[in-house]
């Protein structure tokens, strides 16, 4: 089960900013990947955590100011995109 649980303890950190507690449900088999990947990289669990979740929201989720200025610019590829979304919603297309 992956089930985040926020919790109201807070804890302060060696740069002076209060830092939330998060508990986490995942299945042995997860913890076992993410065990073995923070003993690969030297880490702790937490800072392996927030360390792989900071690289997956700065490498996936965002782009560059300029590079979302370049993408807006070229109409033909906004419309595209339009129109690909027009399509998901009428169900033409399956996103896995």
């Amino acid at each position: 089960m992956n089930k985040f649980e926020y919790n109201y303890e807070y804890k302060y950190s060696k740069k002076g900013l209060f830092m939330k507690t998060v508990t986490m449900r995942v299945d042995d088999s997860i913890y076992d990947m993410i065990k073995l990947a923070a003993e690969g990289q030297r880490r702790n669990l937490s800072n392996f955590i927030e360390f792989a979740t900071m690289q997956y929201l700065t490498s996936s989720q965002f782009v560059e100011k300029d590079e979302m200025n370049e993408i807006l610019e070229d109409k033909k590829l906004v419309q595209n995109l339009m129109n690909g979304l027009e399509d998901f919603k009428k169900g033409d297309y399956t996103i896995v």
